[in-house]
Order: C-alpha cells, then structure tokens, then sequence
C-alpha cells in the first residue's frame, strides 16, 4: 500500500521576515488569531507598520505561513540530524525527544505547538512527511510490529504523544528529558519494540539538531 506523503522544504526568511514570524509565533501562542494585529506585530517584532506589509505577500494568511513555514522548517532539520544509516527506531526517538526539547528551549515555540498542533491541519500534516517515512522505514525492516492499513492511527498516536509531553514542558510538569526519554519509549513499545530496547533508545545522547 502506497501512501502519500507531505515533503515540503522550507521557505528561506529574510532577517526582518524572521523577526516578524518569530513575533507573529509569540502572539499566537498567547492570543487567539483574531486578537492579533499588525501594530502590535510590529511592536513586538521592532519594525514599523510598513515593514509587516512590505514583508508579507498577505497579512491576513499570516497565521497559515508561520504554521507552514513552523512545520517544513522542523521536518527539514530532523530529516537532517541523522546518517542514512541510522537504525529507524533511533530515528524515531530522536525526533520525537527534538521537537519536546525544543519546546523547552524555546518556550513561544512550544507553547505555539501546544496551542494549536491538535485543531489545525497544517500543523498535523506535518507528521505526513520524514516522520512517516521513518516509521514505514522500521515497519519495512521489521523493526515495528503493526498492519499497514493501521498507518494513520500510528502518526496519530505519534503527533499525540509528543502533543501531550510538549504540554507536560510548557506547563512546568516534566523537564523535556522526562517527557521525551517516557514518550519515546512508550511508542517504541507501542510499535513492538521490546521494553528494555526501547528505553535504551530511548535515553541515548540526543544529538545537536542542524541549524
């Protein structure tokens, strides 16, 4: 069975459209997308009105772009972290403790993730991609243990898993070495991977995450 997968790379920012996404991230995280407007976008970002409106092709998709930009830009950097020849449940780990460690380094980051990764599609759909091919990658070697047509009920697990211990981050219940060695164990076993193996994986020196 095939399934389609969603590759997109990211989109290179300027410095200012950075600043401004960066801003926009921080709004977001804390307020709904209707109280967000562009002068306080530019105030927290420390460029004029004009800048916002020279910068972006559309203000009102703002939210969409930095969920996009959020999500490829994730994807790329995990894809990024591992060898070719890293085994598939390393690959796995990794990439779930990456996303519950950044949450932790960059607090407007997680608390954007936890605020918004369950409702909208953009943000889900970003398990469609590298996440996805590692996980067929270890159903293919045998690695897991689960039926192909279970695929979309084992990302959705996945994406629930790291949703659940980024908010165990942000909200100050676990540091990020807790929630990601516990989530990432917890999906191995879940996949079939043997319990003392799995938290092996689990608990190895997570590596940088490229620039």
């Amino acid at each position: 069975m095939l399934y389609p997968l969603f590759r997109s790379l990211p989109v290179k920012l300027s410095r200012v459209q950075k600043r401004i996404h960066d801003a926009a991230m921080r709004l977001f995280a804390e307020k709904s997308v209707e109280e967000i407007n562009v002068s306080e976008l530019a105030q927290i970002a420390g460029v004029a009105r004009g800048t916002i409106y020279n910068n972006l092709a559309c203000v009102e998709s703002l939210f969409e772009d930095v969920a996009s930009h959020l999500s490829a830009e994730m994807n790329d950097r995990v894809a990024r972290s591992a060898s070719p020849d890293t085994p598939a449940a390393v690959r796995l780990a990794n990439g779930i403790r990456f996303y519950i460690r950044r949450a932790h380094e960059e607090p407007y980051w997680g608390g954007f993730i936890a605020r918004y990764s369950a409702s909208n599609l953009t943000l889900q759909r970003m398990w469609d991609g590298p996440p996805m091919e590692d996980v067929l990658l270890g159903l293919a070697s045998e690695t897991y243990s689960f039926r192909e047509e279970q695929l979309s009920s084992v990302m959705a697990m996945i994406s629930g898993s790291v949703l659940i211990a980024t908010l165990l981050v942000v909200q100050g219940q676990k540091t990020w070495r807790e929630a990601g060695s516990d989530m990432a164990e917890f999906v191995l076993r879940a996949l079939g991977v043997p319990m003392e193996e799995a938290r092996v994986i689990a608990t190895l020196d997570l590596p940088p995450l490229p620039v």
